[in-house]
């Protein structure tokens, strides 16, 4: 069964960072319109089978919600999007603003 690695925001920011891995919003737009992780790329839940994903290769994905509860419920078909190991920002995006990393907020 796919699953989804958890990883913690600080490990998630440095993957970032390096140009390792792509944050993949699964919200929906008017909450990505009110707050966000920069670079983030926006896939919703609610369109998600027609969504390309268009990572390069190489690159790891890491999805996020706002709690990660959604993430959780979906973790399997998220996974199964992804070849290889896919990860979830543990906490989403709550557990991001918690560990004081930048959010952008207002319109995208």
């Amino acid at each position: 069964m796919a699953v989804l690695t958890p990883l913690s925001a600080a490990e998630v920011a440095a993957r970032i960072q390096s140009g390792k891995a792509v944050l993949v919003d699964i919200r929906e737009p008017a909450e990505v319109a009110q707050e966000r992780i920069a670079g983030s790329v926006v896939k919703p839940l609610s369109v998600f089978e027609a969504a390309d994903l268009d990572v390069h290769p190489g690159r790891e994905v890491i999805y996020m919600c706002r709690s990660g509860a959604r993430t959780g419920m979906n973790c399997v078909r998220l996974a199964a999007c992804v070849p290889g190991e896919a990860f979830v920002l543990d906490g989403g995006l709550n557990a991001w603003k918690a560990q004081g990393l930048p959010t952008v907020t207002g319109a995208a």
